[in-house]
Formats: C-alpha cells, structure tokens, sequence
C-alpha cells in the first residue's frame, strides 16, 4: 500500500478507528480511554504553564518517511505557537518538539510506543519523544535524536520530578500521574 492509499483509508475511516501506517502495515491504534486521555490534558497544563509559546496537540499525525514511508499518529505533539496553521492531517516533522505517547491497554503496545516510535520519531529529527509508560508506572524521555536513535534515554517511576530537555525546557512533577496509570 502507497503512502497515499493509506491517507485516502485514514481519512475516510470512521471516528471510532485511529489508523497508523507502520513498517509497511496499517496498524489499528486503540481509541484512548479516559484516563489516557486525562494524562494527555495533565501534560497540557503543565506545558502551559511553563512555555505559554508553545502549543500541545493530541491526535497529531506526523510523516515519518524515513520510518518505511511512515505515517504516525502521535498521543500529542508539542510545537512552536501557530506551527500547524495551514498544513494537513499527516504533518512534516520538521519543527517538531516533541512527540508524545502514552500507553494503552492492548498487545501491541510494547512494540508500537517502546520500539517503533522511538525509532521512527528519532529518525524524524523529533528532539524529545516523552512515553508515558502506565503499565511500568514510568516516564521516559528519550532526547539527542543522532542516526535514527535517541542518544540520552532518561527513566523515572511515577512520583518522580523529571526535566525535559531543550528545546522544550519543562519540568513534570509527576505524583498525579500515579492516579492515572489504572493498570491491572
């Protein structure tokens, strides 16, 4: 499948589906619950308060060529005020700040947020790609993108207080998210 016939499918998938285009294959990304979805709008505030100049979005999808002519659909993106005014669904990386994923209940969630992510948004030239890791009760940043890796992988357990690095500059003071995590 083109690149192409994948857009034309997302597009015209119903509400209900979240279609990602990943090493080749269409992949059924879960609809978030509502915890998920809680951490995403927590991650907002916390970035409001601290860099006003920047904007997060959930449900972005990004053009992750070098990632098999990828197409993924991040948690949330951090960008620069105003930086998706006039592009489309599936955005160019470029000026990206940060990539967001936060991880759901299904058997494809190892794979998708703790490998291929990673590697695709590294080689994106994504600058930090931020997992919020409920099953392991962990965030993990993942920052210095160099030769479609992330060099500096940084773990800490819910509760902890982790720094983001630059370009997003922002500190999580992470104890709510022990609330959130509903892992069985």
């Amino acid at each position: 499948m083109s690149t192409e016939e994948f857009e034309e499918l997302a597009r015209n998938a119903p509400r209900l589906v979240r279609l990602e285009f990943i090493r080749g294959r269409v992949q059924v990304k879960p609809v978030p619950d509502g915890n998920h979805q809680t951490i995403v709008m927590w991650l907002l505030k916390q970035c409001m308060r601290q860099r006003p100049d920047l904007e997060l979005y959930g449900e972005q999808g990004l053009k992750v060529e070098a990632y098999r002519n990828g197409r993924a659909r991040a948690d949330a993106v951090l960008v620069p005020e105003e930086h998706l005014v006039g592009r489309g669904d599936w955005i160019d990386p470029t000026g990206v700040l940060m990539a967001v994923e936060v991880t759901s209940h299904d058997r494809d969630t190892d794979a998708r947020d703790r490998l291929e992510k990673p590697e695709g948004y590294a080689q994106a030239g994504i600058p930090v790609y931020l997992l919020i890791d409920r099953e392991n009760l962990s965030v993990v940043v993942h920052a210095e993108p160099e030769g479609g890796k992330y060099r500096a992988i940084t773990a800490r357990p819910f509760g902890a207080v982790i720094d983001l690095p630059e370009p997003v500059k922002v500190t999580l003071e992470t104890e709510r998210l022990k609330e959130y995590a509903d892992w069985a």
